[in-house]
């Protein structure tokens, strides 16, 4: 392994250069998940570099979305199977590139969805382009999936994410580490959005005001019902993020909603926490609640064949003399769905910070040494 560490790590500071051009490629290609027709460009880029490293392409349409690349080697062999997942998508609308354009300073590279996350699509490039140059196979056949919706909740991709997951022997998820010490992700919150609506009854507020039901009051008990829901030794998160309601301030107010995010780090609470929302009882007299949504992503837990990625992950650190180190994500991605069925290991792409963030940033360095831990993980058995 040590020596495999060494040709890897050469092999990449040499291409250094075409590393950095690459990444830039991809960022000034702007891919907003809600622009579907924005993804051509940048999965024009990721198809043709797919292509270079004898991946055969394919590519996924989506209904509502940008569609989605699954690339593959020409011919399966009998040795198993490796998922890489990533997600060419970004939360910046058209036009942010106008206002942050790419720029690198002081061993930084800063723009719009450099580090979230495609530096880690770079990675996965020249990660399999020095397992080629090195003369050193996959130790498991690579495929490799590439979304266009995943900061929209994976609406459309996660069948296929999860499909995939079923008949592979690991997934390795180039989403950025944890902030700027650049831990990998052993665990993340599952996730989920609940709609509440109350319905109550109109009256005038000065000439009788008892004959309303005001579905604002309702809504005070119940957000403070759903605080209650907060566990911080749980990792239970519930957050009353937005609220709406009322007509006129003179108005007993006939209707009220409120939007809620909840996060749940195991499994074994989700079902009691999404319970404990539907089950929310009126307090005011004359209102009605309706509860509309669901816990989406799973929790990304700890368990054995995820223990058994990290430990080899960390052999692979200590061949290339880095010092990893674990981390738990609030946040879901696409390695929520995968550790459902197959060892996942999240978290293996850029060093930085700044995700969703106008800061966002990627250190050049560092994450040119996760994508020798990427290509030196890829190469070894589980």
């Amino acid at each position: 392994m040590d020596d495999l560490a060494a040709d890897l790590t050469t092999y990449l500071a040499q291409t250094r250069d075409e590393q950095i051009e690459l990444l830039r490629r991809l960022v000034v290609a702007e891919s907003p998940s809600l622009v579907p027709a924005a993804q051509d460009e940048i999965m024009g880029i990721l198809e043709g570099e797919l292509q270079g490293v004898d991946l055969e392409v394919e590519h996924v349409p989506g209904e509502q979305s940008g569609g989605h690349l699954l690339a593959r080697p020409k011919s399966i062999g009998g040795t198993g199977t490796q998922l890489l997942v990533g997600h060419c998508d970004t939360v910046w609308p058209l036009g942010t590139l106008e206002q942050r354009p790419v720029a690198i300073r002081d061993g930084r590279m800063t723009g719009p969805g450099v580090y979230d996350m495609k530096a880690g699509l770079t990675q996965i490039i020249f990660a399999l382009r020095a397992l080629r140059e090195v003369g050193t196979p996959p130790a498991l056949q690579p495929l490799v999936f590439v979304n266009s919706d995943e900061e929209i909740g994976s609406r459309e991709s996660r069948e296929h994410v999860q499909a995939l997951a079923r008949v592979v022997d690991r997934a390795l998820v180039l989403e950025p580490s944890l902030g700027p010490s650049g831990k990998l992700k052993t665990a993340r919150k599952g996730s989920g959005r609940f709609t509440l609506t109350v319905k109550g009854r109109a009256a005038h507020a000065g000439l009788d005001p008892d004959a309303g039901a005001s579905a604002i009051l309702e809504l005070s008990f119940l957000i403070q019902k759903l605080f209650a829901l907060n566990d911080g030794d749980r990792g239970i998160s519930v957050n009353v993020g937005m609220i709406d309601g009322g007509l006129r301030p003179n108005v007993i107010a006939p209707n009220s909603s409120a939007i809620v995010d909840v996060r749940v780090l195991h499994q074994e609470d989700v079902a009691p926490v999404e319970a404990a929302i539907r089950n929310l009882q009126p307090s005011t007299p004359g209102v009605e609640i309706e509860v509309e949504g669901r816990m989406g992503r799973p929790p990304l837990g700890h368990n054995e064949r995820n223990g058994t990625l990290w430990d080899l992950a960390q052999r692979c650190g200590g061949a290339l003399g880095i010092e990893l180190d674990q981390g738990t994500a609030g946040g879901g991605s696409d390695g929520n769905y995968t550790s459902l069925y197959t060892a996942t290991l999240d978290g293996l792409g850029a060093v930085g910070d700044g995700a969703h963030a106008e800061h966002e940033y990627v250190e050049i360095a560092p994450t040119i040494e996760r994508t020798a831990l990427l290509a030196l993980l890829l190469a070894s058995p589980q």
